[in-house]
């Protein structure tokens, strides 16, 4: 049993979390992919998971992922299996199941040029078709018992605009602001989904800046941020907040906190020696040059000081930015870093 508060753990006897049910994108996705027949978008090669305990599983970063670290954080044992491994089955489920899959986002035709992707309408399928009945069975108790007792984390978002909006804008008549409110409309009927289920107590994470990732300041070599990405995604960030309020009176008895990655990303980048970051803008790794294949190259070159970078990869931050986000998630008192209040006094209601 985890010892309490003094470590950044949520106090055992408080929490009234059995587990966590994830779904989003590769910034969740601890394996789904590897299961999938030749997608573009896999981490289960090194350098990946250099830092991770099981080595290369995966996991689009140096070590844990933001789903990972918010587990532990919620006394949560073992890691959350993926739901694409064929070993997730019988009492592995009983804790959580993560659905999250790289290239993936909101809308079903997000990351089609990476594959077989999962979108988010997908993933809640696989939840409700697969995964809940084997729930209720292994524990004995109907979904609208059992699913107040679990977190529901979604974190997507971001790949809609960069593999989809951005990616074919040059051939679309569809305006941003557009794009996004059907974007929201997409993610909120999944929340009422999920609701509709039984599932009472969701996190929500916003996207990061992306604007300030790698891939993205390469475009502008010594301009910095990419400011029109950013503003795009800032646009579905506050609507993702708004959501907070909007969707108590229409989802009676649920309870939504929204965690606001960008600003706690953006805020390490605008003065990273604070947190003890030195490079904000780019790759730890050697990133693949192959046309086929994106991130990290296989086997490729790595920063031996990881600790101090923010982006691992061309998109991905490291394991230490994904702690300072889950950290912030559990903790902070900021209402503009998590609203309307922290996952810790989520998980005691």
């Amino acid at each position: 049993m985890f010892a309490a508060a003094s470590n950044g753990l949520l106090p055992v006897d408080k929490s009234k979390i059995r587990g966590m049910f994830v779904f989003g994108s590769s910034v969740v996705d601890n394996g789904n992919n590897n299961f999938i027949p030749n997608p573009l978008g896999r981490a289960d090669y090194p350098p990946y998971g250099v830092d991770f305990p099981l080595g290369s599983t995966g996991r689009f970063t140096n070590g844990e992922n933001m789903a990972d670290i918010l587990g532990k954080k919620l006394n949560i044992s073992n890691y959350i299996p993926p739901f694409n491994d064929p070993s997730t089955a019988g009492t592995r489920i009983v804790h959580g199941v993560n659905y999250g899959s790289g290239g993936s986002g909101v809308l079903d035709e997000t990351g089609a040029n990476l594959g077989n992707v999962v979108s988010l309408n997908r993933q809640i399928s696989n939840f409700e078709a697969m995964t809940l009945p084997k729930l209720e069975m292994q524990l004995g108790q109907n979904r609208s018992r059992l699913l107040p007792q679990y977190l529901f984390f979604v974190a997507c978002g971001g790949n809609d605009y960069s593999l989809n909006y951005f990616l074919n804008s040059t051939r679309s008549n569809v305006t941003l602001e557009a794009f996004t409110a059907n974007l929201i409309s997409t993610y909120t009927l999944g929340l009422k989904r999920l609701y509709s289920l039984g599932a009472r107590k969701f996190v929500l994470a916003s996207i990061v800046p992306n604007g300030c990732a790698p891939v993205a300041v390469a475009l502008a070599p010594g301009k910095g941020c990419v400011e029109s990405i950013n503003n795009a995604v800032q646009m579905f960030n506050i609507r993702i907040r708004n959501l907070t309020d909007s969707l108590k009176p229409q989802m009676p008895g649920s309870h939504l906190v929204f965690v606001n990655a960008y600003k706690i990303v953006r805020d390490i980048i605008g003065n990273p020696s604070f947190k003890g970051f030195l490079n904000v803008n780019t790759s730890c790794c050697k990133v693949s040059a192959s046309a086929s294949r994106i991130g990290c190259a296989r086997g490729g070159s790595v920063c031996t000081n990881r600790r101090e970078f923010v982006y691992f990869d061309h998109t991905h931050v490291t394991e230490a930015v994904n702690h300072e986000i889950a950290t912030k998630a559990v903790s902070s008192n900021l209402r503009d870093e998590v609203y309307p209040y922290n996952v810790q006094k989520l998980s005691q209601i």
